[in-house]
């Protein structure tokens, strides 16, 4: 048994298609047929039924194939932490960032990071909270930008800012009369909130002091999965929704005069972004360098906290 053997099992596990994982390795059809056969047999298992039309993993090949994939983890965090000595910002930091973030945060510093680390090799998904967290703890991102704190002991928290609220509401609607600095300012308005899974959603309800429940007259029986979706449901007036100060300016872009945008004075109304990341991670420097760039290019209306 050999490294790459062990290769050609997960590329036939993950493709269910010996053709297809022979590609993928980059050799003959026959010859991963034959090293999987031989593999077999050194093990004295079957780990993949063969038929003409499917290839399906046994029992004892799914056990196996979980050390497979935990040996093949060791082995990419051995390079790691050889690439690591040599430069630690060299090579690619994998970073997942929630929907309501990323669009307005990485034009601030996607250009500084390249110029200042252009060793720095940025890899970007967007998920929600908690697909990036399955992510980060299956070793598939090295980081997570996250406005909700996670509560795995193996992660370590960076807090980078806090973002406050800001309300969008159609024009002339009632609340363009009110101060916005308390939650009774809030009292009585219809919030459009984005989907379930959405960390947003449920920090919306927390400034404005009220609870997901089903028929609850304050909250409109819509759900969107992007804040410029939100942003045209206020304007064809069904309702009122807070907007994170990042997302402001690239919204009030796109907005006419039909919909105001103020800020909110209200204590806590507020969310907290911070980078999380494995406590195994080798490439620390990379992630407190790329921690400084989005510390250093945040603009006057978020507060940013000192690094700890």
């Amino acid at each position: 048994m050999n490294l790459r053997d062990i290769k050609y099992l997960l590329a036939v596990a993950e493709t269910l298609h010996f053709g297809k994982a022979a590609e993928r390795c980059f050799i003959s059809q026959p010859t991963l047929s034959g090293q999987i056969k031989k593999l077999e047999d050194e093990l004295g298992v079957t780990i993949f039924e063969r038929t003409n039309r499917a290839v399906a993993i046994t029992a004892v090949g799914e056990r196996i194939l979980t050390h497979v994939r935990l040996l093949l983890e060791q082995v990419d965090a051995i390079q790691i932490v050889a690439q690591a000595h040599r430069d630690p910002l060299a090579g690619p930091l994998r970073v997942g960032i929630i929907p309501t973030l990323s669009p307005y945060l990485l034009p601030l510093i996607l250009e500084p990071l390249q110029l200042t680390y252009p060793q720095l090799k940025l890899v970007i998904s967007e998920e929600i909270t908690e697909n990036l967290l399955n992510n980060l703890r299956c070793h598939e991102i090295d980081a997570a930008l996250l406005a909700t704190m996670p509560t795995d002991q193996d992660f370590v928290i960076k807090q980078l800012f806090d973002e406050p609220f800001w309300l969008a509401y159609p024009k002339d609607h009632p609340i363009q009369n009110k101060a916005l600095k308390s939650q009774k300012d809030l009292d009585g308005i219809e919030l459009l909130l984005l989907a379930d899974g959405h960390c947003l959603a449920q920090q919306v309800m927390q400034v404005c002091k009220q609870t997901l429940e089903k028929g609850s007259s304050n909250i409109a029986d819509l759900r969107a999965t992007s804040l410029e979706t939100l942003i045209q449901l206020v304007r064809a007036r069904f309702g009122c929704t807070l907007v994170p100060a990042l997302a402001v300016a690239a919204i009030s872009k796109s907005i006419g005069d039909d919909i105001v945008i103020r800020p909110l004075q209200i204590k806590d109304a507020t969310r907290r972004i911070q980078l999380v990341y494995r406590n195994t991670y080798p490439r620390m420097q990379a992630i407190l360098k790329f921690a400084k760039i989005i510390r250093q290019f945040m603009p006057d209306t978020v507060q940013v906290l000192k690094s700890i």
